[in-house]
C-alpha cells in the first residue's frame, strides 16, 4: 500500500493519481480525514474518467482512499512525504513508530518566495529535508525523489510526463523499490543519484525550475544526458 502523508496538496494528489493509474492502491493522508476522503473521491472520479477515455484498463487501476495521517502511516508499505517543509517535523515526530521499518519517500524541496526574487532555497541544518527526515525516522529507510517533477502536470493524467527523477538514498533496496515505482509513470526515468547526502543538490534545483517556469510560462523538468539504459 502506498500512502501520501499530506497528500491533499498538488504533489501528493498528482503522484497518487499517476501511481493509482498504474495499478497501485493508494491512501491519501491528511490532518483532516474528511478532507482526505474528499480528495480521494475527486481523484477516483478523475481516474475513472481517464480510464474510460483512454486505452487504460479500468479493471487494472488502483483504489484511492482517504484517511488521517496517523492511520495512513500505519497502513503504509511505502509512505510519501508531500507536505511543505515547515510541516515536516511536526508531521513526522509523532509518526516515527508507525513508520519504523518502512520506506519513506521524501518529495519535499524546502523553499520560500520573496517579492522581486521569486523562489529561494531554504537552508536546512541537517543538509536537506530528506536527511532531516532520516534523523527524525531512524528506523525507516528514507529515499529522496520526485522533487523536480511538475505537480500540475502530474494531476493531468493525459499529459505525457517527461524528464528524469533523481533518486538518493543510503538504503539500496529502498532505492531500487522507488526506482521501480518511478518507472510505472510513463516516460519518467529514474536516475540513481547516490547517497542521501546528495539530496540537497536535487532539492535546490526545484526553486530554479520554479523561477524558469515563471519566466518562460512552462513546466520545466531536468534530463541527465549521457546515461545509456
Amino acid at each position: 500500500m502506498l500512502t501520501f502523508l499530506g497528500g491533499t496538496g498538488p504533489e501528493g494528489r498528482g503522484l497518487a493519481l499517476r501511481l493509482a493509474r498504474a495499478g497501485e492502491d493508494v491512501i491519501i493522508g491528511s490532518r483532516d480525514a474528511a478532507r482526505a476522503a474528499d480528495t480521494a473521491a475527486e481523484l477516483s472520479a478523475l481516474l475513472n474518467n481517464s480510464a474510460t477515455d483512454s486505452d487504460t484498463d479500468s479493471a487494472k487501476v488502483g483504489r484511492i482512499e482517504g484517511s488521517d495521517n496517523s492511520a495512513a502511516a500505519g497502513q503504509a508499505d511505502v509512505a510519501f512525504l508531500t507536505v511543505p517543509y515547515e510541516a515536516q517535523r511536526p508531521l513526522l515526530e509523532p509518526l516515527a513508530g508507525a513508520l519504523a521499518g518502512k520506506v519513506v519517500v521524501n518529495v519535499i524541496a524546502p523553499m520560500r518566495f520573496e517579492r522581486g526574487r521569486g523562489a529561494i532555497a531554504v537552508p536546512v541544518e541537517a543538509g536537506s529535508a530528506a536527511e532531516e527526515a532520516q534523523l527524525l525516522l531512524p528506523d525507516s529507510s528514507v529515499v529522496a525523489a520526485f522533487q523536480n517533477v511538475s505537480a500540475e502536470e502530474l494531476q493531468q493524467p493525459e499529459t505525457e510526463m517527461k524528464g528524469d527523477v533523481v533518486i538518493c538514498a543510503d538504503h539500496r533496496e529502498a532505492k531500487t523499490l522507488v526506482m521501480s515505482l518511478t518507472q510505472k509513470i510513463p516516460n519518467l526515468r529514474p536516475v540513481d543519484g547516490g547517497g542521501l547526502a546528495n539530496a540537497k543538490y536535487v532539492e535546490q534545483i526545484t526553486p530554479l525550475l520554479v523561477n524558469i517556469n515563471r519566466i518562460y510560462k512552462i513546466h520545466s523538468a531536468i534530463r541527465i544526458v549521457g546515461i545509456r539504459n
